[in-house]
C-alpha cells in the first residue's frame, strides 16, 4: 500500500512534532520543578507555630514555581468549580482585612471583642488579628497556587511526581528510626526554627498522618505497578514507624487504612467502592475516637479535647456571623475559657479543623467546607476506575477525618500534600486518557511501516507517525 503526504500537510506535520517535543520538555521541567517544591515541604515544614522562615521558603518557592508552570501554555483546563472555590476562599480571606463601619460589626460581634479589632476613625477590621490573617492568607494562597500549578500538569507528570512524595516520606522515616532507636523520647533543636519531636514534624501526630496517608499509594505502587515485594516492605515500615510513634490509635489506623486500601483500590463496581469507603468511614471515625480518647486519658479527662471543643463552640455562637479572623484561635478563645480550665498551660488550636475555621471565618467558612465535601463526594463517582485517583481520594478522606481531632493541615508539610492530593483527584487527564483511545493504523511506506493516527478521538499526534518522507 502506497500513500502520498502533500508538502503542506508535512510541514504542519512537522510543526506538531516540534510543538509535541517542546510540550514533553516543558512537561519534564515543570515535574521537577513541582516536585522539589513538594519535597522541601516534606523537609523542612513540619512545624506548626507561625511566623517560621521554614514555611516562607515553603510559600515562595510554591508561589515561584507555579508562576513557572503558568507562564507556558497547557493542554489541560483547570475544572472551574475548583476555581470558583478557591476564588471565594480568598475573597473571604480579603473581606477579614478589609476596612469596614463600625455601626456594622458592633451589631454582630460581642463588645469584649471589638477593641481587637478597631481602626483609626468610625471603622474596625472583621479580623481582630489582621497581620496573623494575612498571614495564613499567604499561606493559603501558596498551596492553591501549587494545586492549580499541578492541575495544568499532564496526568502521567502528576503521577511522576509520587516519587518526589516518597522521598519525602523516606527521609521522615528514616529520621524517625533514628530518632527511636536512640532514646523512647528524643527533641532534636537548633536544626530547624521548631523542635522536632518525631520523623521531621514538631508534633508526633502530624508525623504519624504523613504515614497514613502514605499508605494507600504504597499500596497503589505495589498492586497496580508491579512492585509487589518493595510495596510490601514500604507498607510494614510504615506500620512500624507508626508503632514506634507511640501512637496506639495511628497503628489501628494504618491497618484499617491498609485493608481499606486493597479492597478499595481493585474494586471496579460502584455499588462495591461505595460499601467499601462507607466502611472505611465508619473505621476511621472509630479509630480517630480511639485516638481521642487514649489521649485524653494520657494528658487529663478534664482537659481535653472535648472541653476545646465546647469553649469553641461557644465562641461560634457569638461570632457566627463574622468570625472573628483567620489565625486569631488563640487570641480569642481564652476569652471563652472557663476560670477553672485556666492553666500555665495554653490552648493554641481547638484540635477539631473544622470547629476552628468556624470559629475564625464565620458562616462563610462554614459554607465553603460544605461546598468543598459536596465536590469531593460528586468527584467520587468520576474516578472510581482509576486506582491512582483512588489513592489519592482515600488519603485525602484520611486528613479530613483525622482534622476531626487534630490540625495536621496547619503544616506546610501536610498542606501541600493534601494540595497535590486535591490534584490528583479533580485532574480531568485521567478520564480523559481512558476515554480517548489512540486509533492508528499500519500503512506501509516504501516498504517500511508506519503507524497514522485516525478518528476524531486522538488529542494529539503520535510521534511515530511523524517521519520524513523524501
Amino acid at each position: 500500500m502506497a500513500i502520498s503526504i502533500s508538502r503542506d500537510a508535512f510541514d504542519a506535520q512537522a510543526d506538531d512534532r516540534e510543538n509535541f517535543i517542546l510540550s514533553e520538555r516543558q512537561s519534564e521541567w515543570d515535574k521537577y520543578v513541582l516536585g522539589s517544591v513538594l519535597f522541601i515541604a516534606l523537609l523542612i515544614g513540619g512545624g506548626t507555630a507561625s511566623g517560621l522562615y521554614t514555611d516562607t521558603l515553603i510559600e515562595i518557592a510554591a508561589i515561584v514555581a507555579a508562576a513557572s508552570v503558568f507562564s507556558r501554555a497547557s493542554m489541560h483546563t483547570i475544572p472551574r468549580a475548583a476555581l470558583w472555590l478557591l476564588f471565594f476562599t480568598v475573597a473571604l480571606f480579603v473581606f477579614q482585612v478589609i476596612p469596614m463601619p463600625s455601626s456594622v460589626l458592633d451589631r454582630v460581634r460581642p463588645p469584649v471583642l471589638l477593641g481587637g479589632s478597631s481602626l483609626v476613625g468610625p471603622t474596625r477590621f472583621v479580623s481582630v488579628g489582621v497581620g496573623r490573617t494575612i498571614e495564613c492568607m499567604i499561606f493559603v494562597i501558596a498551596a492553591a497556587a501549587f494545586f492549580l500549578a499541578c492541575l495544568r500538569l499532564r496526568s502521567e507528570q502528576l503521577v511522576a511526581l509520587l516519587p518526589f512524595f516518597f522521598t519525602g516520606v523516606i527521609c521522615n522515616g528514616l529520621a524517625g528510626a533514628i530518632q527511636y532507636s536512640l532514646s523512647d523520647n528524643i527533641a532534636i533543636e537548633g536544626l530547624f526554627p521548631f523542635t522536632i519531636n518525631a520523623g521531621l514534624f514538631a508534633n508526633r501526630n502530624h508525623f504519624s498522618a504523613l504515614l497514613f496517608i502514605s499508605i494507600p499509594f504504597v499500596v497503589y505502587y505495589g498492586l497496580f505497578r508491579g512492585n509487589l515485594v518493595s510495596g510490601s516492605l514500604g507498607l510494614v515500615a510504615l506500620l512500624l514507624l507508626l508503632l514506634a510513634a507511640g501512637s496506639r490509635a495511628g497503628v489501628l489506623i494504618g491497618l484499617a487504612i491498609t485493608a481499606i486500601s486493597i479492597f478499595f483500590l481493585s474494586s471496579r463496581s460502584k455499588v462495591s467502592g461505595l460499601g467499601i469507603f462507607a466502611l472505611f468511614a465508619a473505621l476511621s471515625l472509630y479509630t480517630i475516637g480511639a485516638w481521642a480518647t487514649i489521649e485524653a486519658k494520657e494528658v487529663d479527662p478534664a482537659f481535653g479535647r472535648g472541653e476545646f471543643a465546647r469553649t469553641t463552640i461557644e465562641g461560634i455562637k457569638e461570632n457566627w456571623i463574622t468570625g472573628i479572623g483567620f489565625g486569631n484561635f488563640q487570641k480569642a478563645y481564652q476569652i471563652y475559657e472557663r476560670p477553672e480550665m485556666i492553666f500555665s498551660a495554653f490552648v493554641n488550636h481547638a484540635h477539631n479543623e473544622y470547629l476552628e475555621i468556624a470559629f475564625e471565618g464565620g458562616i462563610l467558612a462554614v459554607a465553603l467546607m460544605a461546598i468543598y465535601m459536596i465536590f469531593l463526594i460528586f468527584i467520587f463517582y468520576r474516578i472510581r476506575f482509576d486506582a491512582f485517583q483512588k489513592a489519592a481520594f482515600l488519603s485525602v478522606s484520611f486528613l479530613l477525618i483525622h482534622s476531626l481531632v487534630d490540625y495536621p493541615l496547619r503544616t506546610a508539610a501536610l498542606l501541600m500534600t493534601f494540595a497535590y492530593m486535591n490534584a490528583i483527584v479533580f485532574h480531568r487527564g485521567f478520564t480523559e486518557r481512558r476515554s480517548q483511545r489512540p486509533d492508528l493504523i499500519e500503512v506501509d511506506h516504501n516498504g517500511e511501516k508506519l503507524f497514522v493516527p485516525i478518528g476524531a478521538s486522538q488529542s494529539r499526534p503520535h510521534p511515530r507517525a511523524h517521519k520524513q518522507i523524501g
